[in-house]
């Protein structure tokens, strides 16, 4: 039955969400009281077409009383199914009952009970994989995925892990089980604390990695801290490395896939929150992945995975840091001298190691040795030049300090065994294209037992 009485808005409500578009541009919002993670009041407005009004509607009625986490399993087959009408107008009242449930989250409402497992849904295959799997052995999973931030010019928003799209993928695999999803507005947040540092980095000449400070400092906290908002103990996510214990302490560990090994990514994620992880993907390999997926007909089987910037949405990196204000003008190419051979348009973007686009000719090839920001210079030198034994590092942080490390100083690179004092990391041999900004993940054999953010690398 519907109830067309709770139409309207609550005043001074602990959950508010919107959402609008679809085929009819309807506009539809939610706001709900709270009381021990229950809803003891709810209502609805909706400027849209009769399908969404009526979806709208019973998703009132249906969340009328419930608790938090039995709203959150209401969506749009279960609203399709009673009032019928096309799925992108019904999704419009999901969208913005969802968002409701999600903002009561945000402003701190909990759940009581215990039990449960959080699982991270990015709306693709690794996650669904991990929440099937999970549902399977009867974890009480609550799927949980983060809104953040995108470009607005972003030419292809759906290739970001944290997209529309993406989200209504992760909540429909967890409705597909039964399970509750919860979506968590963070846009605001990971733009100043993920999103600003990124670009500040880029105008002083750095080259940061997003993904290590993301995960870090920021999506994993957050993921955590909805975990316990639950009375979930762990939280599953579908990364590829392992946890592990030295010394007491809770690592992370390389997964065995070496080509999908997400370790490096996880480098920076403090022991405390480590200790709280499930990673049920470590022991495996991508193709394994995929070949469960299929097994389990789900959807995510054949979702491409993202491999860059996820804010960018596909865009290139330069014009998004001239929008976003960093200086990019015309400047010198020159060598260690300062000799000129040849021009840019703007220094921001160039990383040491670079060769394609630096633009100039000579004898033998030239890479990236540095950018100067102060006289806008991009400075080129034979890749001999670009080795360096000693890294100075800011940020440190050891969670199991060692003599030696194996020092992995960008995604992917060989590690190079390395002593560290006072902030200096003196490697063994050679490391070439040591870029200010990258993470340093510090390693003792295959766990990762610290990490830095690489301040400089002196050359010669």
């Amino acid at each position: 039955m519907i109830d067309l009485a709770l139409a309207g808005a609550i005043d001074r409500p602990d959950g508010d969400g919107r959402a609008g578009g679809g085929r009819c541009d309807d506009a539809v919002r939610f706001t709900v009281a709270i009381d021990d993670g229950r809803i003891v009041a709810i209502r609805f407005g909706a400027d849209a077409c009769p399908s969404t009004t009526a979806a709208a509607a019973w998703l009132a009625t249906a969340a009328s009383g419930v608790t938090l986490l039995d709203a959150a399993r209401l969506g749009t087959a279960a609203a399709q199914a009673v009032v019928g009408g096309a799925r992108a107008c019904v999704e419009v009242a999901v969208d913005a009952l969802h968002a409701a449930i999600g903002d009561a989250f945000c402003r701190g409402a909990s759940v009581p009970g215990d039990g449960r497992l959080a699982v991270a849904m990015s709306g693709g295959v690794d996650s669904a994989v991990a929440l099937v799997e999970a549902h399977a052995a009867g974890l009480a999973p609550v799927g949980v995925t983060l809104a953040l931030w995108i470009d607005p010019l972003a030419p292809d928003a759906s290739r970001a892990c944290c997209a529309p799209d993406a989200v209504r993928r992760a909540r429909d695999a967890c409705h597909a089980l039964g399970v509750p999803h919860v979506g968590l507005d963070l846009r605001d947040a990971f733009r100043e604390r993920v999103v600003d540092p990124f670009i500040a980095a880029y105008a002083a000449g750095a080259t940061p990695n997003p993904c290590t400070r993301c995960n870090g400092d920021f999506r994993l906290h957050e993921l955590v801290a909805f975990a316990d908002r639950i009375g979930a103990r762990r939280l599953r996510t579908g990364h590829y490395a392992r946890v592990d214990e030295l010394d007491g302490v809770a690592v992370i560990g390389r997964g065995v896939d070496e080509t999908k090994d997400q370790s490096y990514m996880l480098a920076r994620v403090p022991a405390d929150v480590v200790a709280r992880l499930d990673l049920p993907l470590a022991g495996r390999t991508k193709a394994d992945t995929r070949a469960v997926a299929v097994a389990h007909g789900l959807a995510a089987a054949g979702v491409a995975e993202s491999q860059e910037v996820c804010f960018l949405g596909g865009g290139q990196l330069r014009p998004f840091l001239r929008r976003a204000g960093v200086r990019a003008s015309p400047g010198a190419v020159e060598d260690e001298r300062g000799r000129r051979l040849g021009g840019h348009d703007g220094s921001i973007g160039f990383t040491p190691g670079q060769r394609r686009g630096v633009g100039v000719s000579a004898d033998e090839p030239l890479y990236v040795l540095r950018t100067d920001v102060a006289r806008n210079a991009v400075v080129v030198a034979p890749r001999s030049r670009l080795g360096t034994r000693q890294v100075w590092l800011d940020e440190v942080r050891l969670s199991v300090p060692q003599e030696r490390y194996d020092a992995v100083l960008r995604h992917r690179a060989a590690p190079i065994s390395a002593t560290l004092h006072d902030g200096m990391l003196t490697l063994e041999r050679d490391a070439f294209a040591v870029a200010p900004g990258q993470t340093a993940a510090l390693y003792a054999g295959d766990l990762v037992v610290g990490s830095a953010m690489i301040a400089s690398a002196p050359i010669g």
